[in-house]
C-alpha cells in the first residue's frame, strides 16, 4: 500500500513539473531533481523515463475534467448527433484544456520519433476518443464498420484542429472549421443509415 502512495505522490509531482515546463530536454536526472527524488527511485516506480512520461500524461489528463466529460456528452441521447459532437469539441478545444493539449502533442511527437520505445502508447492513442465516437454513431443507427471509419476521421480532424488552435491563435476560424466538419460527418452518417435501410 505504501508503495502505491509514494508512486502516486511522485507522479503528481512529475505532472506538476511537465505541465509547467514541458518535456523538451527532459532527463531522468532533471525529473529527480524537480521531485526531490533520485534516478533509482524513479526507475523503481516507473521502469523507464518513457513509461514515466506516459504515466504522467495519463495522470495529467485527469486534471482537466472537460476531457473526462466527453464520453458522457457523446452518450447524451437528449441532444442530436451534431450537437453532441460540437459539445465534445468544445471540451477538447476549451482554453483551460490547452496546457494538456500542448503536453499531449509534445509526447506524441517524441513517441513518433521513438516508436520502438513508445509503441504501446501510440497504439492506444490511435483509438483515443474514436471508440466513444464510433459507439455514439452506432447508437444513432450507423453500421459498425462505417461508424469506425467516420469516428477515426472525426478524431483525426479534431487533432488537426487542436494543433491549429495551438499554432494559429484564431479560435473563431478553427471553431467554424470544427462545425463544418461535424456537419459533414453527420451528413455522411445520415447517408450511411439511409443506404443500410434501403
Amino acid at each position: 500500500m505504501e508503495r502505491g502512495i509514494e508512486r502516486d505522490r511522485l507522479l503528481g509531482l512529475v505532472v506538476d513539473h511537465i505541465l509547467e515546463n514541458g518535456i523538451a530536454g527532459l532527463t531522468l536526472r532533471g525529473i529527480a531533481a524537480a521531485t526531490g527524488s533520485n534516478n533509482r527511485m524513479l526507475l523503481y516506480y516507473f521502469g523507464s523515463k518513457e513509461q514515466l512520461i506516459v504515466d504522467a500524461l495519463r495522470a495529467a489528463r485527469l486534471r482537466f475534467p472537460r476531457f473526462a466529460e466527453i464520453p458522457d456528452i457523446l452518450r447524451d441521447s437528449d441532444d442530436g448527433l451534431e450537437t453532441r459532437l460540437l459539445r465534445a469539441w468544445d471540451g477538447i478545444s476549451a482554453l483551460e484544456t490547452r496546457p494538456f493539449v500542448r503536453l499531449f502533442f509534445s509526447v506524441f511527437g517524441l513517441a513518433v520519433s521513438q516508436p520502438g520505445v513508445f509503441g504501446g502508447w501510440l497504439d492506444t492513442v490511435a483509438d483515443d476518443f474514436a471508440a466513444d465516437v464510433a459507439a455514439t454513431l452506432v447508437r444513432d443507427g450507423v453500421d459498425p464498420g462505417p461508424a469506425r471509419v467516420l469516428a477515426r476521421e472525426l478524431v483525426a480532424a479534431w487533432r488537426g484542429l487542436q494543433m491549429d488552435l495551438l499554432s494559429a491563435g484564431d479560435d473563431r476560424r478553427v471553431h467554424l472549421a470544427a462545425q463544418a466538419n461535424a456537419e459533414a460527418i453527420c451528413s455522411r452518417a445520415l447517408a450511411t443509415k439511409a443506404t443500410s435501410q434501403s
